[in-house]
């Protein structure tokens, strides 16, 4: 796939930029401020020369027809001045028994579509679907000798050469690593849970946060972009903020992460219980409170001990200290009973 950028007005970027997509790596970079390719991927020295040349001879035709087109759309719609951007996506595909299947192309201007093609190998034609551009049957005739003679025999040779110098990464599976998080937020008695998945590959995965067993609407999620890691995987994060209400509610979430086209499903749940403030608070209130009752023991035993000790030569006195320490004990249980109540 290759992801071409052609920028109306004056920018730091080059005027015309194209990537070269295997899957989700890049192979090449192509640019107007050298005219040259610049590889991101292993490439074999032998295709080098070949390579430059098609890519000299793609990216250029491609300049230009992105060039009248964005000038054509800018006049269109009244544009005069500032910035404005024209790009394209397109690519082909090799099925699972290494036959060729589509080719598609996508045009945008500003952010708004504006063009499709998808030529058809089966059927030797093109669909067009155009916006502000005016199209006749020699245009299509054109459109339909450039793609079947052209684009998509280098296409399909590209991307052959290249998925069987990086098969053992594209093709790779790497499970992802999921985990449920949870902060307690600053500003309130809320927490807000997230479900992180990472260190996945390919990228196109599932994550679904779930309350009570029903989807949580989008418009209550934060995040949910895939992002790249530096090891070449990739990670998704998607979290949600819990209200102090819907904690004491005792709502049950749970996470469900699956991979698409596999086979693979892991499902995470947590218990809502143990995210709840006044559970926390009132743990440490309880653990101070052993803790105080269990040293005033400690120092009142200590203290008996050592008056029974000074007076320990007085045996008429004994009975009377023992008498006074069950009474002290009896005493310091009673208090500790009447704090924890």
């Amino acid at each position: 796939m290759a992801l071409a950028t052609y920028i109306v007005g004056q920018t730091p970027f080059p005027e015309f930029s194209a990537l070269l997509m295997l899957d989700d790596m890049q192979i090449l970079y192509y640019d107007s401020a050298t005219w040259s390719t610049f590889h991101r991927s292993p490439s074999v020295s032998k295709y080098r020369n070949e390579e430059k040349s098609d890519a000299g001879a793609v990216f250029r035709e491609m300049y230009n027809d992105m060039k009248d087109r964005a000038l054509y759309i800018k006049k269109h719609l009244n544009h005069t001045d500032g910035v404005h951007v024209h790009q394209r996506i397109g690519g082909c595909e090799l099925l699972n028994d290494d036959k060729p299947g589509l080719m598609k192309t996508w045009d945008a201007f500003d952010g708004q579509n504006v063009g499709k093609y998808i030529f058809d190998t089966e059927k030797h034609d093109v669909q067009t679907k155009l916006t502000w551009m005016p199209w006749d049957q020699l245009k299509q005739l054109q459109k339909k000798v450039l793609y079947e003679n052209i684009y998509h025999p280098l296409c399909i040779k590209v991307l052959r050469r290249y998925l069987n110098l990086e098969k053992n990464n594209v093709m790779r599976k790497v499970k992802p690593r999921v985990r449920l998080l949870k902060k307690p937020l600053t500003d309130s008695q809320g927490l807000q849970i997230s479900c992180l998945a990472t260190g996945f590959y390919p990228r196109h995965i599932n994550l679904t946060l779930f309350r009570d067993g029903q989807p949580v609407d989008d418009e209550h999620i934060e995040g949910g972009e895939i992002l790249p890691n530096g090891d070449g995987t990739y990670q998704m994060r998607k979290s949600l903020v819990i209200s102090e209400e819907e904690l004491r509610e005792g709502h049950k979430y749970n996470c469900t992460m699956k991979r698409l086209n596999l086979d693979n499903k892991l499902d995470i749940s947590f218990d809502l219980a143990e995210c709840d403030p006044g559970f926390f608070s009132q743990s440490v209130v309880i653990s101070v409170l052993v803790f105080m009752c269990v040293a005033v023991l400690i120092i009142t035993a200590l203290i008996i001990w050592k008056k029974r000790r000074a007076a320990g030569k007085f045996s008429a006195h004994s009975s009377t200290s023992k008498a006074h320490f069950r009474e002290t004990k009896h005493q310091l249980r009673y208090v500790c009973v009447k704090i924890f109540e």
